[in-house]
């Protein structure tokens, strides 16, 4: 009796298989996304929080700071000032630099983008006492 049901839902399922509907209309492009899509101002602010969390470490402000410029968009002044505060807790100037490194770099042929940030940061760098690459030489090489 099992082996009866055994063959019917084999030769069955055989034939579920070798029969393909044939598919001739073009496949509409289908939008995936259900969920509600951030401003820019949720952006900047969940961006502020993860930065200005207060036992944040060197992984959590590395591994922000990647995702962060992995986007395509420079960072915010106010996001890039979260982040150097964050650097400042943890008493690290080279994640201090190589953010300002990196906004240069995102910032691309945008010339005036760079500068801009950098005036936005100005107090802040000075606040804590953080030079800039062209400060230190280093942006030369």
């Amino acid at each position: 009796m099992f082996r009866a049901a055994l063959r019917l839902s084999v030769s069955g399922a055989r034939s579920l298989t070798r029969s393909r509907p044939q598919y001739t209309a073009s496949v509409a492009a289908r939008s995936y996304s259900h969920g509600k899509q951030e401003t820019d101002e949720e952006f900047d602010a969940r961006w502020v929080t993860y930065f200005n969390k207060p036992d944040i470490d060197a992984w959590e402000l590395r591994k922000g700071m990647n995702t962060l410029i992995g986007y395509d968009l420079v960072p915010e002044p106010k996001i890039l000032e979260a982040a150097l505060r964050a650097c400042r807790r943890l008493n690290d100037l080279a994640s201090a630099i190589r953010i300002l490194e990196a906004v240069k770099d995102k910032s691309g042929p945008h010339k005036e983008i760079y500068p801009y940030v950098l005036q936005e940061l100005r107090p802040t760098l000075s606040e804590l006492g953080i030079p800039t690459p062209e400060e230190l030489g280093i942006d030369k090489a």
